[in-house]
């Protein structure tokens, strides 16, 4: 199917990608609210497509799948976890689109999650301003994973769950900068997410990116 006609079948669709810990989820339901829309959340649909995908379509999800936790998460650096992580290089990708195009998905839809890449996203666009990404500070992401009480979930579940930490978050920091520099490349709109800012905040600024009118 050529990427035209998947942007003539894709235009009721919005898309909110970012970092871990941005808001995105939040945002999605805010927005979402307000303008009658769907949303379908990319992390709920992971553990699906996990199974749907096999490992000739994914194989960086077959070697992730084979590690152990301390290979996963504390033997390796940063950047290699970056390098290698399965949904970072798109694996997976075109099952997302898959339920997108499917009738239940609704007239509208705001798409949200990580696994929304840039350059992914961009050759479905019939308008660039259809997408934004949302983009954590570190101090953001870390307060929010803090509040969330999720921030020990997988650290914990290694032999050296400190490591294990500064790992992730040291990943995370860097795929926040990918997606900062891919979409100041592609020309997609991008929103830095700090401490100082508000849901409300945050939600307007998504919504005037997205060209969504405010509410009356």
């Amino acid at each position: 199917m050529l990427p035209s006609s998947l942007r003539d079948r894709l235009r009721h669709v919005y898309w909110i990608g970012g970092g871990s810990g941005a808001g995105k989820s939040t945002i999605a339901r805010r927005v979402a609210a307000t303008h009658g829309l769907n949303v379908y959340s990319t992390d709920d649909a992971m553990a699906g497509h996990d199974e749907r995908i096999t490992a000739d379509e994914a194989p960086y999800l077959a070697a992730f799948k084979a590690m152990d936790m301390d290979t996963r998460w504390v033997s390796r650096s940063p950047q290699i976890m970056l390098e290698t992580f399965h949904w970072f290089r798109g694996e997976g990708f075109s099952a997302i689109v898959a339920d997108l195009l499917e009738p239940r998905a609704g007239p509208g839809v705001i798409a949200e999650g990580f696994r929304l890449l840039p350059d992914l996203v961009k050759p479905l666009l019939a308008d660039r301003h259809r997408a934004v990404w949302l983009l954590p500070t570190p101090r953001f992401r870390r307060a929010a994973l803090d509040s969330r009480g999720t921030i020990a979930d997988i650290p914990s579940r290694t032999s050296d769950p400190e490591r294990a930490l500064r790992n992730l978050l040291a990943r995370d920091e860097l795929f926040t900068n990918r997606l900062a520099e891919q979409t100041r490349q592609l020309g997609l709109s991008a929103i830095t997410v700090g401490t100082t800012m508000t849901e409300d905040e945050l939600t307007d600024q998504v919504r005037q990116a997205l060209r969504l009118q405010a509410a009356r």
